[in-house]
């Protein structure tokens, strides 16, 4: 009898065969409900019945970001409105938002993804989940509470900022998980410390997404709370939102559910697989989303697919951490650069913190590219040679030259939820 109430293991065969299906049923169910689905299709050449394995998704076209744009205010929809029970809009988007419809079964598979993530962390009913992302359209907030409500924790529903509730709840109700940004987390963490809380709180554990982050960021916010473990999550809304994926404690890797989605590792650029264990975007199809489902949807997510078993022991496929996204690239001076490039290059340095803020300009007609990055707390040190060093290294990986500058801890903007990390006024 399997451990586990809310995550089911597969086998390689079984798991290949439940993909086949779903991916049967998801074409059958986009092309015969959606005439924005249908003309795609048809416009590739595809006809229903055309693809009977999974090697043949490659014969699919892509579905991307424009499509839910242009197909606003209800895009890819596949099932009556009168089915439709709620929708959900991503974070971040200007213009036309990108919004997606659920229906029940939808919302259902939401709140058990998320389940499996509270079990796949290892909590039981006698942890206290304090909820501190955002409500509203965005799927945290709903996803985090609804999955934790399922699993059978005690839910508090708190939403992002409100410091002073948040930290009068982690001591009255002895919060055990927090479910944050990576930039809330360390808020809270900064936060508990100034008040000197330490003795007064019961935190374990912290379940982090929805931005990229840095090892330095997680090892701080861990090591001023004095975590057991912290569990970086993946999702977006597309996906039904967040809980898609989870680190276990081994923290090898983030299991994904394959059996709610396909997942293909894709270059961006020639749009061609990658092999096994190649850094590429993540590229997704549902298997059993009624009112938005996914065909090939690239979510713009760079990672890549672990091979072999986690040591853990989970049968459930496995993804690196999502290392940035490929529409985050900058170009400085003709190079491309992504912020993980320069988190890697910040993080041998043990002077430095984990905060950093990137302001690119343009003087003279030349693109300016200036790196400010926090200094640890209460550590002296020469700051201007440091930053040399830190120069050459960004020039010697990157082949670009950045001006450096060492500032003090705190100094640069915290966020409740995502942090602007990137300032960029070259076309202001």
């Amino acid at each position: 009898m399997s451990k586990y109430r809310f995550i089911k293991e597969y086998d390689e065969p079984s798991l290949h065969k439940i993909q086949e299906d779903g991916l049967k049923y998801t074409l059958n169910h986009a092309f015969n409900g959606s005439l924005q689905y249908k003309k795609k299709l048809s416009d590739a050449g595809y006809q229903p019945g055309d693809i009977k394995t999974l090697d043949q998704i490659t014969k699919l076209p892509f579905t991307t970001a424009d499509d839910l744009k242009d197909g606003y205010p209800l895009p890819l929809l596949s099932v009556p409105t009168s089915e439709v029970v709620r929708v959900h809009s991503s974070s971040g988007t200007t213009g036309k938002r990108k919004v997606l419809a659920y229906t029940a079964n939808d919302i259902y598979n939401f709140n058990l993804q998320m389940a499996r993530c509270y079990e796949l962390a290892e909590l039981t009913t006698e942890d206290r989940v304090q909820i501190c992302v955002g409500y509203g359209l965005w799927t945290a907030g709903a996803g985090f509470q609804l999955g934790s409500e399922m699993f059978g924790a005690l839910t508090v529903p708190v939403g992002p900022g409100n410091l002073e509730i948040q930290l009068q709840l982690l001591v009255d109700l002895k919060t055990t998980c927090l479910g944050a940004t990576a930039s809330m987390a360390l808020l809270m963490a900064e936060e508990v410390e100034r008040h000197n809380l330490h003795d007064q709180i019961a935190l374990k554990k912290i379940i982090f997404g929805a931005e990229a982050h840095s090892k330095k960021m997680r090892k701080n916010f861990e090591a001023r709370l004095g975590l057991e473990h912290s569990f970086d999550i993946a999702g977006m809304t597309e996906m039904y939102g967040p809980g898609t994926a989870l680190e276990c404690t081994a923290h090898e890797g983030l299991h994904y559910w394959g059996d709610n989605f396909i997942h293909e590792i894709i270059n961006p650029e020639t749009l061609q697989p990658v092999a096994i264990g190649e850094v590429g975007e993540l590229v997704v199809t549902s298997l059993r989303k009624e009112a938005a489902p996914l065909i090939r949807y690239r979510t713009r997510d760079l990672t890549r697919l672990l091979p072999g078993t986690c040591a853990c022991g989970l049968k459930v496929p496995r993804h690196d951490h999502i290392l940035g996204r490929s529409d985050d690239m900058i170009i400085v001076r003709g190079v491309n650069i992504y912020p993980g490039q320069l988190l890697e290059i910040i993080h041998h340095f043990p002077e430095l913190d984990s905060e950093y803020q990137i302001i690119l300009s343009r003087k003279d007609g030349k693109d300016m590219f200036d790196l400010k990055i926090e200094s640890k707390e209460n550590m002296n040190f020469d700051r201007p040679t440091l930053a040399t060093k830190i120069e050459r290294e960004i020039h010697k990986h990157l082949i670009v030259s950045a001006k450096v500058e060492i500032v003090d801890y705190g100094s640069l903007p915290r966020s409740f939820g995502k942090s602007k990390r990137t300032i960029d006024t070259r076309f202001e």
